[in-house]
């Protein structure tokens, strides 16, 4: 795709070669403003610029930097806390689609405005980055250090643009710039092309939805996820299912409220129920989630009932395996913390005879004084399996090197077995630490493994301040199945997908591809003894099944994503920005003919958590 940076009014040659360069990156790790001191002294102060001037129809503002005075409109929104200001809007826009009429003003203390207000204001044109300017995400374009004069109140709120499914584009983003660096921000808006381009050229406008679908649960920081789009990548259960780099659902749209949670609580709401009536405010963008609908006015949301999945339970001759990501469980945390999840372990996934374990952590949790032991996390858990009625599981785990194996510091999460002894047994070879690795033996095309419990290679590089997956050996009705548990590298230090780099940087995908690669020679390693081994490599991989990750995973033919055996719709763990999609997975080796397979959806979905990942069960006949 062609592309070309425009010319930029008013702008000083200095800013327009940064950002012909793409040089929107810098140290910083925090927030952060665009700005040069050659642009703000650049020709004096715009006098009587509007609105839509300083928008301009790009990213970034052709007047960043510059002194601007007399720029008018009407208060639409306040925002008393976080970062506090308010929404100024033009009501006489002009004919240009790509020019906003809106604009953030930030004031740094509690405003004094009030919404209906008409304003004149002097102050800076900055460019806002949320998270900072290594975050790689787009910038907001505000005014800063602004002189306000309250000319009139009570005043109309400009009418709101309407988002609907039919005003979205289907297109998510132009690719960027190669010579800036693959950034869109000198690019010119195509809003009738692009959904980026879209809402950008309503950044800071007064903006409605009608009646939407709640595809992301309300979170801990009282935001939801709707999509205006229901047709879009839909699932049975109401979410909007994330398939491919290629299409990221462009209809989903993030709502926060600009009242404060102590006037006025956010409702709370699951995927699938419904936010009715009308959700109405100024079009903002942050760092967790991008373009956000910054309510003024929100709907009220309609419980449509989601319910909990449960599990078929196994048949007497099959064999149960499921891995649970139990979020950096450790024992400071609430006893209903552990009776949640062991209920879900018995009930919702009927007692698999083994379970991989994700996020325990040590005795006490995140306090780093080099506690690595888990016996006491797990024992709360193993017992309170037993209080809800499920096995006495014994379980196989080790310990990992105080600090090397990433996480929430000082917590040392590890993988843990647990498996039911009144129906499976574990083949104990001694020798097994955290820095011993296992191998593969065999004789007469029987695999086995020298260290059970046992590290896959934990002197590759690969897993540097990263979770070992653990191998070890089991024995359901006579026949040897393999289970390898991972934790993968997590997604931080991605950029999202509402970055300017377009495609966006996944820097993480490297060390998780090295990752992928270790295991995935490995499992040769068990077939190359013996073809029809039952082998399973299961945990939160941390990434798609379409992903180069799960490419490297399987090369050679020797792992299968179960996950790929169910529906598109159905093929999820995880909801991320309104985005169902896969995280955990568990493969199989070619010797595991036939299968069932369930992500059994009782966390991602709710705003009641007891993890934020859905566990994983797949059940066959050895």
């Amino acid at each position: 795709m062609s592309s070309s940076i425009p010319r930029f009014a008013a702008v000083s040659a200095v800013v327009a070669s940064a950002l012909a360069a793409g040089l929107l990156a810098g140290p910083s790790s925090v927030a952060a403003e665009i700005t040069t001191a050659e642009a703000a002294a650049a020709d004096g102060a715009a006098a009587g610029v509007r609105i839509h001037d300083i928008q301009g129809t790009t990213r970034v503002s052709p007047l960043v930097g510059k002194q601007v005075t007399g720029v008018t409109g009407i208060v639409t929104g306040v925002r008393t806390y976080g970062s506090r200001g308010f929404w100024i809007q033009d009501p006489e826009a002009d004919a240009d689609p790509a020019t906003s009429e809106g604009i953030f003003v930030f004031t740094s203390s509690v405003p004094t405005v009030a919404v209906g207000d008409a304003v004149s204001l002097n102050g800076t044109v900055t460019e806002y980055v949320p998270g900072g300017l290594n975050s790689g995400n787009q910038s907001l374009t505000q005014i800063s250090k602004p002189v306000v004069t309250v000319v009139s109140k009570g005043n109309p709120v400009p009418a709101p643009v309407t988002i609907s499914g039919w005003s979205v584009p289907d297109a998510y983003t132009p690719e960027g710039d190669p010579a800036a660096g693959g950034s869109i921000n000198g690019l010119t808006l195509d809003p009738e092309t692009y959904a980026l381009d879209y809402y950008e050229s309503l950044e800071g406008t007064n903006v409605r939805i009608d009646s939407s679908r709640v595809v992301g649960a309300t979170d801990a920081y009282a935001e939801l996820w709707v999509t205006v789009k229901p047709w879009e990548n839909p699932n049975l259960r109401g979410g909007t299912v994330y398939g491919s780099y290629e299409s990221q659902n462009t209809g989903r749209l993030q709502i926060q409220s600009l009242t404060p949670l102590a006037q006025q609580p956010f409702p709370k709401a699951n995927v699938g129920d419904r936010l009715t009536g009308t959700t109405e405010g100024p079009l903002d963008f942050n760092q967790f989630g991008g373009y956000t609908l910054t309510a003024r006015t929100l709907g009220t949301v309609v419980d449509e009932g989601l319910e909990r999945e449960t599990t078929d339970r196994q048949h007497k001759n099959e064999l149960a395996v499921a891995t649970y990501n139990v979020e950096n469980l450790d024992p400071g945390d609430p006893q209903e913390k552990f009776d949640a999840l062991a209920k879900a372990v018995v009930e919702n996934l009927a007692s698999p005879d083994i379970v991989a374990l994700e996020e325990i952590q040590d005795n006490n949790g995140a306090k780093n004084d080099g506690t690595v032991a888990a016996d006491a996390t797990v024992k709360k858990f193993t017992d309170a399996i037993v209080a809800a009625g499920g096995p006495a599981y014994e379980w196989r785990s080790i310990d990992p090197v105080n600090g090397k194996d990433g996480g929430e510091p000082g917590g040392n999460i590890r993988q843990v077995f647990l498996f039911n002894p009144e129906r499976v047994s574990f083949t104990d070879r001694a020798g097994g630490d955290a820095t011993t690795a296992t191998a593969v033996t065999g004789t007469k095309g029987r695999a086995a493994l020298t260290l059970s419990p046992g590290r896959i290679d934990p002197a590759n590089a690969a897993w540097e301040a990263s979770r070992k997956p653990l191998a070890g050996e089991f024995v359901f009705r006579g026949r040897t199945v393999f289970v390898i548990a991972n934790h993968f590298g997590s997604k931080g230090g991605d950029e999202s997908i509402v970055s300017h780099h377009q495609p966006p940087n996944r820097s993480s995908e490297a060390k998780r591809l090295l990752q992928a690669q270790a295991v995935n020679a490995f499992v040769k390693d068990i077939v190359a003894v013996d073809k029809q081994a039952d082998v399973l490599v299961v945990g939160d991989i941390n990434d798609f099944e379409f992903s180069g990750t799960a490419q490297a995973l399987t090369d050679g033919g020797v792992l299968y994503p179960a996950v790929k055996s169910l529906p598109a719709g159905e093929r999820y763990s995880y909801v991320y920005q309104g985005n169902s999609q896969v995280l955990d997975q568990i493969l199989t080796s070619p010797g595991v003919h036939h299968f069932e397979y369930d992500s059994v959806h009782i966390n991602a979905e709710f705003a009641d958590q007891d993890s934020d990942h859905d566990p994983q069960v797949l059940r066959f006949r050895p």
